[in-house]
């Protein structure tokens, strides 16, 4: 017997370790085991029985009782079992059951106990962990920054560390140790050190999760999201869906004033977020996903799942973005592989595919009749045409099929170059006509000031002379009065 005391020593360390008590008991079990096994070099017919409610550890060991002893750890003689027992009656080849005192392992073999005890706590704590985050693999936790490295950052939530790897960060975040954190569990994997938990904010159900927590509607299953494409930190789209026609999926992601998508920004660092209503009609889907730009025109192939969008020259940056980053999430986000061009880019394209592969300078003569035999007769077909079926012409090899590609690169090049310099003279034309534009109206205004000028000193001369002629007349009268007044005196 072992008294409660240790038990109860037991106990707490167990609590402090979240290991209920069930565990708790088959940890003791293996505990006196190995210790049986360690002092006495034989367990197997050893029984430990522990209660953890009477605070009570009982070890037995079944010995066959036999005349000659051979090994004392699995036999008795019989006069010694008889000692043991009087009020027993024994024959040879049967089984003594001794009741072993754990008093004398010794204080080496309690060292060694708490080692091994310590031990398969960790153990069984760790398969604690392991089984408590494999269940919540997409799931948001919140944690607290405690080591910051190059390529990774680790993040504590109670006994359990998690593990942020540089390529599941955004890039433009900074992580300082202390700083809470929220991240979505990614995965969970075994290795020899425990589980190793792998977390993400760059991930696209990170994004998802955050939209089940700002928007009701979501959790509740009204609205769905149905495909979402991130640049981490920069720009995100996502399609969303309502099932019940009274509600506008995107007013409802968007919330009163921006409440709910201000909420995803900023825990996304600023990440902009476009969120498109699914149409089933890929021209709606496709104009929408490249928001803000405005496609004037879309040339759809569904069998390819590719789309040629059109757009005015001044908005073909937009439709792009900054690297490419808008037309890759509308690409990405709607399964088609968007190309965008400016009207006037498409224009000369489409003209210069449709030149007769004749009008082709230096495009070989003996190989242009080959080619309209089998159909090709333009650059666009030549260059749309698989290699296997180029090559089945005749008079067509490798060597011959690489110089015709050159050839049409060249003078597509060409032809571009030619287009952009009339553009440049075009534009230095109207950028002069502009200049002597504004050159003759300032002349104009100039001599216009003049003439309003001089108009202005005529006027002022006029009202001279007008006022001396006023000035004269009046002591003109003023000398007749005096004269009128002389003569009557």
């Amino acid at each position: 017997m072992i008294n409660q005391g240790l038990i109860e020593v037991f106990s707490e360390i167990a609590r402090e370790k979240n290991i209920d008590r069930l565990e708790l008991g088959n940890i003791i079990e293996q505990l006196f085991m190995y210790i049986i096994e360690k002092e006495r070099g034989e367990n197997s017919n050893c029984s430990v029985i522990v209660n953890i409610d009477k605070g009570e550890i009982e070890i037995y060991a079944e010995k066959e009782i036999v005349n000659d002893l051979d090994d004392p750890v699995l036999e008795i003689l019989l006069e010694d079992a008889e000692k043991a027992m009087p009020d027993e009656e024994f024959e040879i080849g049967d089984i003594f059951v001794e009741v072993i005192d754990p008093a004398i392992f010794g204080r080496r073999m309690i060292n060694t106990a708490k080692q091994f005890f310590s031990q398969r706590l960790q153990d069984i704590e760790k398969q604690y962990i392991y089984e408590d985050y494999s269940q919540r693999v997409g799931e948001i936790v919140i944690g607290v920054v405690h080591q910051v490295q190059r390529d990774n950052v680790f993040i504590n939530i109670e006994q359990a560390e998690l593990r942020l790897p540089k390529n599941e960060q955004i890039h433009s975040e900074r992580y300082r140790r202390g700083d809470t954190i929220r991240v979505v569990i990614k995965s969970v994997e075994v290795n020899p050190r425990g589980p190793e938990i792998i977390v993400s904010r760059s991930d696209n159900h990170f994004l998802l999760k955050l939209f089940e927590m700002e928007v009701p509607e979501i959790d509740d299953g009204i609205i769905e999201i149905l495909a979402i494409a991130r640049h981490p930190g920069e720009r995100a789209k996502i399609i969303v869906k309502s099932q019940d026609r009274r509600i506008d999926p995107v007013g409802a992601c968007v919330g009163m004033r921006g409440s709910r998508i201000q909420a995803i920004v900023r825990e996304l660092s600023n990440e902009k977020i476009d969120i498109i209503n699914q149409s089933e009609q890929a021209e709606i889907l496709i104009s929408r996903a490249l928001s803000p730009a405005k496609p004037i025109d879309l040339y759809i192939d569904d069998d390819r799942k590719y789309c040629v969008a059109l757009f005015n020259d001044d908005e073909l940056e937009f439709a792009i973005g900054r690297g490419g980053v808008n037309i890759n999430l509308a690409s990405r986000v709607t399964g088609f592989k968007i190309d965008a061009f400016g009207k006037n880019q498409y224009e000369r394209e489409k003209k210069d595919q449709a030149t007769l592969l004749s009008e082709v300078p230096d495009f070989s003569e003996e190989l242009t009749a080959p080619l309209a035999g089998v159909g090709i007769n333009t650059v666009k077909e030549l260059l749309s045409t698989d290699e296997e079926n180029v090559l089945s012409v005749d008079e067509m090899n490798d060597e011959n099929l690489e110089q015709c590609y050159l050839v049409v690169q060249a003078f597509i090049e060409r032809v571009e170059e030619e287009e952009i310099e009339e553009e440049e003279d075009l534009e230095i034309k109207e950028i002069l006509e502009e200049v002597n534009a504004a050159t003759n109206a300032e002349i104009e205004a100039s001599a216009q000031k003049e003439v309003e000028e001089l108009n202005t000193k005529d006027n002022q001369d006029e009202i001279l002379n007008a006022s001396n002629e006023k000035t004269a007349n009046e002591e003109t009268e003023e000398n007749l009065d005096e004269n009128t007044q002389v003569e009557e005196a």
